[in-house]
């Protein structure tokens, strides 16, 4: 009898609990005066910052890396309702972004920035360590080849050929014609903001599990 080739797409996926969250908050003001518009900014960074450093550790935390981007200064001149322009507005915005190992020392320094005028959260990500991540990566990886050889060997013994063989194994899409990853990139770690609340003390918040996740194509002959 002669062989069959037969090619199937794996897919596999892991789901762990976030080992880092990183806060990323916005200081914006608005005014009728640049300077007291940028000084206040200027003021409300420094009090974010003097809140970060003293938490600052790279390798046991509680906070394991924070930047701080530069001010940004801008003015429009509004309209009202009735077609009137407006005097000027003045706008400053600086972002910040702080990476935390412990999600409670997190929660509470959260509600003590809030505080802060002109601070506002616009995300929390969720992520992997690098190390368990690239672990991860590698298990799911061959999760999702062995996930091929047993849809390959399905459609085999619906056919009744027997044991099928691998020949080819590539990132899904790159059997095709294009010779191009259909995902542009290997398994990444997808981390999505969790929901946060407002407290006097704290804030409540629901971190999502991090899903990484690998497609491959494989072809296998059989018969």
């Amino acid at each position: 009898m002669s062989q069959v080739e037969v090619t199937v797409r794996g897919r596999y996926s892991a789901f762990q609990p976030p080992e880092r969250g990183t806060v990323h908050l916005t200081v914006t003001l608005e005014g009728p005066k640049e300077p007291s518009v940028h000084g206040g900014v200027a003021e409300a960074v420094g009090a974010v910052t003097e809140r970060v450093r003293p938490l600052h550790d790279p390798a046991a935390g509680p906070v394991t890396w924070w930047a701080s981007d530069q001010l940004r200064t801008w003015a429009r001149r509004p309209w009202n309702s009735e077609g009137k322009q407006l005097p000027l507005v003045f706008h400053a915005s600086a972002d910040v972004r702080v990476k935390f190992a412990d999600f409670s020392v997190l929660s509470r320094w959260l509600a003590e920035v809030l505080q802060v005028r002109g601070v506002r959260v616009n995300r929390i990500e969720w992520a992997l360590t690098e190390a368990r991540k690239t672990e991860l990566t590698h298990r799911v990886r061959a999760q999702a080849v062995a996930d091929a050889r047993q849809k390959a060997q399905a459609y085999a013994d619906a056919l009744g050929l027997g044991a099928v063989t691998a020949v080819a194994v590539a990132d899904a899409g790159m059997l095709g014609q294009g010779l191009e990853p259909s995902n542009g990139a290997p398994p990444v770690a997808f981390a999505r903001a969790g929901a946060a609340s407002g407290g006097a003390a704290e804030v409540a918040f629901a971190p999502e599990d991090v899903e990484v996740s690998a497609a491959v194509d494989a072809r296998f002959l059989a018969g």
